[in-house]
């Protein structure tokens, strides 16, 4: 196999999927290949089992800056009106409602604030504050069994957007193939990729191509490649695999968030409906490190050790990072919940939060949930960056996508496609226009 393009992608979860597709659709590049290692697209951190399967805006995640949330409202949109356009019989999402929820004084001076006067209210017009009738309207299980006298509030949207997002990856993928001139290589294992004088050969298991220009969308492994490319020299990940609880009972109606622990890096534990069983409720995530680029693979654990570097700047970073008083007795604490029976117990109290009345009796641990998510790590300043990655070279781009990598995945691959334009140094031309109508351009605004 030896297979030239104009552009390569590497990486067939959501963020090459979308990539794919939004070069496929609405430019006039002509020769475009997307290559992946796994059997099935979105097969890792995609996958349904193996995230939270929210659509973040920014709305009620309550670790999220205005600035912050300005960029993720717009990202999110992009795909809400793409499953508004492409998904009619919702066989890729579920819409319900959605709230954040504050319990006690403090908690509800503090959201109170934030949706009244750092300007949440004005940049979401659908997010409503509303009290404890109006809560136990929508989700009665967050308001039985709770002292009468414990004030709350919370922010409610209708904008619940829960994503299967291996679906919509496929459904990215089917689209892009639709166009003269996509191949999508499966079960194809990148090997090396080296700059030449007319652009990259991209070696793999199953033979070598040739590109003019190359994305890397590989998740933790992109940061792998980049160093391997001599690139990311100040960069290193911090992998944390997020594990989730299950109840059978049906406990929510929607999305139920709680207040953002201060200083922790990690979103606090929220309750969703499962997007394909809305009898299923699933409490997490939890939050703890691991030595390896995908959940459950040890074969990746040398992976990670290749981003680790050992270098001084690396081990000071991580000696940094994790002797934080705040994140050290949390790192501890999410081991915990691991251990059986004792876990459940431990972490019983934040499901609590959301609904009181649940026992630990009614929740399990969900056995082979939850995926990998690379926290970047700045060696240069010792500490996390929270955003994502992005790192850009003579010709190739490598993205690392931290939650809400997914979220935002049409508007990092509508910003990686008008980069990939300038590379290819041609007459070709992006649709811009074409590809707000067929995204954003369908999502519901208020009235």
């Amino acid at each position: 196999m030896d297979q030239e393009y104009d552009i390569i992608v590497v990486g067939g979860g959501i963020s090459g999927a979308s990539l794919l597709y939004t070069i496929s659709k609405f430019t006039d590049v002509e020769r475009v290949a997307l290559i992946e290692k796994e059997d099935e697209i979105a097969a890792i951190n995609s996958h349904v089992t193996n995230n939270s399967q929210t659509l973040h805006f920014g709305d009620i995640e309550t670790n999220y800056t205005l600035e912050k949330a300005e960029s993720v409202k717009r990202g999110a949109e992009m795909v809400a009106g793409y499953l508004e356009n492409h998904d009619s019989d919702r066989e890729m999402h579920s819409k319900r409602s959605k709230m954040v929820l504050a319990v006690g004084d403090e908690e509800v001076e503090t959201l109170r604030h934030r949706h009244e006067e750092e300007g949440f209210g004005d940049l979401y017009p659908k997010l409503e504050a509303i009290g404890r009738e109006r809560i136990a309207e929508l989700e009665p299980k967050v308001v039985e069994g709770r002292d009468p006298d414990t004030d709350l509030l919370a922010l409610h949207t209708p904008d619940g957007y829960t994503v299967d997002y291996g679906e919509i990856s496929k459904s990215f993928v089917e689209q892009a193939r639709v166009e003269g001139g996509v191949d999508v290589y499966t079960g194809t294992k990148v090997t090396n990729i080296d700059e030449t004088m007319e652009g990259f050969t991209v070696e793999t298991d199953s033979g070598t191509f040739e590109s003019d220009a190359t994305v890397v969308a590989a998740g933790s492994h992109s940061l792998q490649i980049a160093k391997e490319m001599g690139y990311g020299d100040d960069m290193a990940l911090l992998p944390v695999a997020g594990s989730f609880f299950l109840s059978e009972d049906g406990l929510l109606n929607g999305k139920v968030y709680t207040l953002q622990m201060k200083r922790l890096p990690f979103a606090a534990v929220h309750g969703d409906a499962d997007v394909h069983d809305e009898g299923i409720t699933r409490f997490g995530p939890t939050a703890k490190f691991v030595p390896a680029l995908e959940r459950g693979r040890l074969s990746t654990v040398p992976d990670f050790l290749d981003v680790f570097g050992f270098s001084p700047a690396a081990f000071a970073s991580y000696t940094n990072i994790l002797a934080d008083r705040v994140l050290f007795p949390f790192v501890l604490k999410n081991l915990l919940y691991d251990v059986p029976q004792i876990g459940k117990e431990a972490f019983l109290p934040h499901v609590q939060k959301v609904v009181p009345t649940v026992e630990a009796d009614d929740i399990e641990r969900a056995k082979g949930y939850g995926g990998v998510r690379p926290q970047i790590v700045d060696t240069s300043t010792k500490s996390l960056d929270m955003g994502e990655a992005k790192i850009h070279g003579h010709g190739i781009i490598f993205n690392i996508t931290p939650s809400p990598g997914a979220s935002t995945c049409l508007q990092n691959a509508k910003e990686d496609t008008r980069q990939i334009v300038e590379f290819l140094d041609r007459d070709y031309e992006f649709d811009a226009d074409g590809f707000e109508s067929e995204t954003i351009d369908n999502f519901p605004r208020a009235e």
